[in-house]
């Protein structure tokens, strides 16, 4: 297991259970209990981790192992449920996160499926739970393969005899670990001077190093920024879930109107749910941000079919003090440029696989004192997969819309997971029972932030059609004016490098059209 997997499995407790997870509903008819217990048995020799369980050793001598389930059951695995029919999507929400709240059993291979029948149109679901020490986000798109199909036709394989290897003896294991607590290190030491010969050059680490120093100072400025810290708090057992809905014609209309990237967007709409839920409890103030951590791949084109993580991360300040939602987004956009230019991703990921250097001893101790160590850093998690842009089929049936599932750990109460599945983006938040039962304020104010921005850019669009006529120049919603800032605001706003973008221009803003009301939950897809 490598240092990122164990301290995803060393930090896990009865109050924070380290799994990702999803709920992907399908359009009719339900199958069978048997044909989707036959359908893992099909397609379990893919992934041969299924059948592994984690094997820890004597005083963390070495960092845990994985062996072969002796005593492996699907039918364990793969439970079979349902909901008082006709179930909404209130039920099923509530069904899914009493479910993602409740530990994976560690003494079994650590995942999850549950078959959920009766919801409403005749539709059903699948429930999924895996561990983080077995999989990232962007890996996870290969564990559905599991799963999913490209075709609604599929021939299933017949599935193969599997015997589990022999499990290695305790004495080998110790061995093996102090061994690996020692050679590692080494190896790592040792590798560096190839990895020095691997670079282009010598200007190539300079310009490396630069564009880290260079970095610097907007680091230290986002990291000093008031941020709010309300939203930290301990955590408990229980969870609750919603969810949110967006599609991509409308964020490419946004970006059409007032630049950025897909991401970016998102992270705006982000960042209006979080305003909405700091005004509803009254502790909004002028330049105040809510800072989040976005995981980023590392993994290599090459990579997509090893089994361990292989994630970094950057920290972004969501301006959630900002009351224009154009400011907003080019505060945004300034910050994630100035984190592509830095390469801050890459030594983010430099500094995680130092943990290879690590005793495992200490690695686990390292790993609960971390996310124990109450902190007021970070007051989220927001982390994006790309999923693939055609259809996909379980056992013959359409896959509809999926959800994603992240936790919360720490003095992290809220998590956002966020996955796109062809032309729709799907918001899974994730948030502590007791610590934010307001929750979903964040989930309406997340579509109300697509919402404005789309209102804007049509605005946009219906001017530019109006200067055309008039050959007057049309001006995009990037440079609309904004209102004048002060104090903090002032100062972050700067920070956001929204004059380098111009949108920082005088003048008194237009005012925003009024947003217009989340949509109705659809009982199927919106016309594509």
């Amino acid at each position: 297991m490598s240092s990122l997997d164990a301290g995803f499995y060393f930090i896990e407790d009865e109050n924070v259970p380290m799994h990702v997870g999803s709920v992907l509903v399908f359009d009719g008819p339900v199958p069978s209990y048997g044909d989707v217990i036959r359908l893992f048995l099909a397609r379990m020799d893919q992934v041969p981790r299924y059948r592994q369980k984690v094997r820890t050793l004597p005083f963390h001598v070495g960092r845990p192992v994985w062996v072969d389930d002796d005593h492996f059951n699907v039918l364990y695995h793969v439970r079979h449920t349902a909901v008082p029919s006709p179930g909404g999507e209130d039920q099923l929400r509530n069904l899914a996160g009493r479910i993602f709240a409740q530990k994976l059993d560690d003494s079994k291979p650590l995942w999850e499926a549950w078959l959920v029948e009766g919801l409403e149109g005749g539709r059903w679901a699948i429930i999924s739970k895996v561990h983080h020490c077995m999989i990232d986000g962007v890996s996870g798109s290969d564990m559905l393969q599991l799963m999913l199909d490209f075709r609604r036709e599929s021939t299933l394989p017949e599935p193969r005899e599997w015997q589990p290897a022999p499990p290695p003896s305790t004495i080998d294991l110790v061995v093996d670990g102090v061994r690996d607590a020692v050679a590692t290190p080494v190896q790592h030491l040792a590798a560096l001077p190839a990895l020095a010969r691997n670079l282009r050059s010598l200007n190539e680490i300079v310009d490396f190093g630069k564009s880290v120093l260079s970095s610097l100072p907007g680091t230290a400025r986002r990291l000093v920024t008031r941020a709010a810290t309300s939203l930290n708090g301990p955590i408990g057992p229980h969870r609750r879930w919603v969810w949110a809905r967006a599609n991509l014609a409308e964020i490419k209309q946004i970006r059409r109107a007032a630049g950025g990237t897909v991401n970016d967007v998102i992270l705006a709409a982000v960042t209006r749910g979080f305003r909405d839920l700091l005004e509803k409890r009254g502790e909004l103030t002028d330049g105040m941000v809510v800072r989040t951590m976005v995981p980023v791949s590392m993994r290599k084109a090459n990579q997509h079919n090893e089994l361990n993580n292989r994630v970094s991360a950057v920290l972004v300040n969501l301006p959630v003090g900002e009351a224009d939602p154009v400011q907003r987004l080019a505060s945004i956009r300034a910050q994630m440029d100035d984190l592509k230019s830095s390469r801050q991703a890459a030594g983010a990921d430099v500094i995680t696989n130092l943990g290879n250097f690590a005793a495992p001893t200490l690695m686990a101790l390292g790993s609960r004192t971390a996310m124990r160590f109450p902190q007021q850093i970070l007051q989220t998690v927001t982390t994006n997969v790309p999923g693939p842009r055609i259809p996909l089929y379980m056992l013959g049936r359409p896959l509809v819309e999926m959800f994603p599932y992240v936790p919360i750990a720490s003095t992290i109460r809220i998590t956002v997971g966020i996955f796109s599945y062809l032309d729709r983006i799907t918001f899974g938040i994730n948030a502590d029972f007791d610590g934010v039962p307001d929750v979903q304020l964040l989930a309406d104010g997340i579509r109300t932030g697509f919402d404005e921005l789309v209102a804007l850019a049509a605005e946009a669009a219906e001017a530019e059609v109006v200067d055309t006529r008039t050959g007057a120049a049309a001006t995009p919603v990037a440079a609309r004016s904004a209102p004048a800032k002060t104090g903090a605001t002032a100062t972050a706003a700067a920070e956001s490098g929204a004059a380098k973008s111009g949108a920082a221009k005088s003048g008194a803003a237009k005012p925003a059209r009024k947003p217009r009301a989340a949509k109705p939950t659809p009982s199927s897809p919106e016309p594509r």
